[in-house]
């Protein structure tokens, strides 16, 4: 018996040992969205922020800090949203493969309070189709690499809140997909197709929220915080300002007595709170007026569930809150 014993574990022994999918950390809901629908059922990617937390301004806990020294990879959107994220990527994150978003080869990207503007990331790549879905070539060139603010994110150039354009999902997957067979080329085929068959759900969705917004064109409306400039350049709708320029940046009286004074003189259809802010100001703000006071949006799905149906989630329910108030 121990005989048999001892040649099973040498045969075991001599086996080639399995290569394990790579772990892989996300920075927070739609990046890790995205890696969940690449990685399938071949494995689940961790996600930094959790129970409601906002992206922009964070500090990691020690369990956290252990997800980036395991990491094998690292999917963020970039530095612009997730300032906090950067300095653990060159200290405890620092062997970790790094995918960020923002500078993939194509993607879209716009300045703050620029509705129109085209760059393309990185070196070449092309524009994924937006000329076709109303975006103005203006000849100017983004680069990603404004300094952020103290808040966790510049205001004054590049926006990076750019999975809010659905055009820039199947750029990604194909991204995730490619650093994931890299490093793992055992299951380069599912990560592919996994991959593909993502950015043609992402492609159903644009023809869907394409329709349901057309009717909200010539709508203006203002924000809680100035993160949809990418939603509404890609399907032609109207941002009139916003409460707050950033999350720690509160609007001087001015900017607020500009806001109220576009309301007052019928300007403004709705005005839309953020979950993450303080709705009181709104309130006020639409208080002896004739605009809508419409349902908190979630530009980062602070609210959902992670999953692989999260940006779906994401972008659908921002589509439908906007028509829910704009379309009344």
């Amino acid at each position: 018996m121990r005989y048999t014993i001892s040649l099973l574990a040498a045969s075991f022994a001599a086996l080639p040992a399995l290569a394990e999918v790579p772990r892989v950390v996300t920075d927070f809901v739609p990046a890790q969205a995205l890696v969940s629908q690449v990685m399938g059922d071949l494995g689940q990617p961790q996600m930094l922020l959790t129970g409601g937390s906002g992206a922009h301004d964070f500090q990691l806990r020690p369990s956290q800090a252990g997800m980036l020294a395991d990491a094998d990879l690292v999917v963020w959107v970039g530095p612009q949203m997730t300032r906090w994220l950067d300095k653990g990527l060159e200290g405890i994150g620092a062997k970790a493969a790094r995918l960020t978003l923002l500078e993939v080869p194509g993607t879209y990207l716009q300045d703050f309070q620029a509705k129109g503007t085209k760059a393309k990331a990185g070196l070449g790549g092309d524009d994924h189709g937006h000329d076709d879905h109303g975006h103005d070539d203006h000849g100017h060139e983004n680069t990603a690499t404004e300094a952020p603010a103290a808040d966790g994110h510049s205001h004054d150039g590049l926006d990076p809140h750019a999975w809010l354009d659905p055009g820039n999902a199947p750029v990604w997957l194909q991204a995730i997909a490619a650093e994931l067979s890299r490093i793992d080329p055992e299951n380069a085929a599912t990560y592919a197709a996994n991959a593909a068959a993502a950015a043609k759900g992402y492609a159903s969705l644009e023809a869907e929220l394409s329709q349901a917004m057309q009717p909200l064109a010539g709508k203006p409306f203002v924000v809680a915080h100035d993160a949809y400039g990418y939603f509404a350049s890609h399907f032609g709708l109207s941002v009139a300002g916003a409460v707050q320029l950033g999350d720690a940046t509160a609007s001087g009286a001015e900017t607020l007595a500009g806001l109220r004074a576009e309301m007052e003189a019928g300007g403004v259809v709705c005005l839309f709170p953020e979950v993450a802010h303080d709705p009181k100001q709104a309130q006020l703000l639409v208080e002896g007026t004739a605009v809508r006071l419409g349902a908190a949006l979630d530009p980062e799905g602070a609210m959902l569930e992670p999953g692989p149906e999260a940006l779906i989630q994401l972008l659908r329910g921002l589509a439908r809150d906007l028509a829910d108030c704009l379309g009344a």
